[in-house]
């Protein structure tokens, strides 16, 4: 089974990430997509992270009603900060039979040398780039395992999300109903 691994925050998860996730999961060869709620991500701030269980809860609401995409918790075990190549040779130990491919944003590539052991990445699993509004794409040297997808692209971040609802803002269609009422019912992020 081929399985694309949509890592991120998710804070809160919204509808460009499933809008994203049931894309590559329906127009490429991906079998499934399952999102990996990361704990903590080495290159962003942690100050206005949710904790991990409310973030796990938020897709788990979001994706119920997919049969193509997946949840995973699978970096809550691991050490902290969680970085993608550990987490891609756990996935592989854990699921000897399943081939794993890296989906990340067009804006992610100027950092991707910087990632730990990325060169092992690209050795080990194919790497699918969906285009992110006003990015560049780095021109990365030899990368025969990176595809570039056409995917639709959606200028929808979690940060706005977060502020309108400090604002008092109405977040309808931004994120589903179950994640929009869990938000509220829990008083998250005001």
């Amino acid at each position: 089974m081929k399985v694309g691994l949509l890592f991120g925050s998710f804070n809160p998860i919204h509808i460009g990430h499933l809008i994203l996730a049931n894309f590559m999961a329906t127009n490429t060869d991906l079998h499934t997509v399952w999102l990996v709620v990361s704990p903590q991500n080495p290159f962003k701030p942690s100050n206005t992270l949710l904790h991990e269980f409310d973030r796990l809860e938020m897709v788990t609401l979001a994706i119920e009603d997919n049969p193509n995409l997946g949840v995973s918790n699978i970096e809550f075990s691991m050490p902290k900060p969680s970085y993608t190549i550990d987490t891609l040779t756990y996935m592989q130990e854990k699921y000897p039979s399943y081939e794993f491919v890296l989906i990340m944003g067009e804006d992610n590539l100027p950092l991707f040398p910087k990632w730990k052991n990325a060169e092992r990445i690209l050795e080990y699993h194919k790497v699918y780039v969906y285009p992110r509004s006003g990015s560049i794409t780095a021109e990365l040297p030899d990368m025969p395992g990176v595809t570039f997808v056409k995917a639709p692209i959606l200028d929808i971040s979690a940060t706005f999300i977060r502020q309108c609802i400090k604002e008092e803002k109405s977040i309808r269609y931004l994120v589903p109903e179950p994640v929009a009422e869990y938000i509220k019912v829990r008083k998250l992020y005001q």
